[in-house]
């Protein structure tokens, strides 16, 4: 996978960043989260085992809307 950005909504504080970054760290194969809550992007680098769409599922079940940018 490399590393990939994600426009995500709804995030409004540094909880929101948090938990965010928490959860997405869980995920195998991950290994660095930056959260922008400015911009509302999040930038995951991660080997090939994570896909798209399971960082966007996981983003979704915590409470967030994404799409790849």
């Amino acid at each position: 996978m490399g590393t990939s950005t994600y426009k995500v909504t709804g995030m409004t504080c540094n909880g929101c960043a948090d938990k965010v970054r928490t959860q997405l760290s869980k995920l195998d194969g991950v290994s660095v989260v930056d959260v922008e809550l400015a911009t509302g992007q999040v930038t995951v680098t991660a080997d090939g085992r994570v896909t798209d769409t399971a960082i966007i599922d996981i983003l979704e079940e915590t409470g967030y809307e994404a799409v790849r940018l």
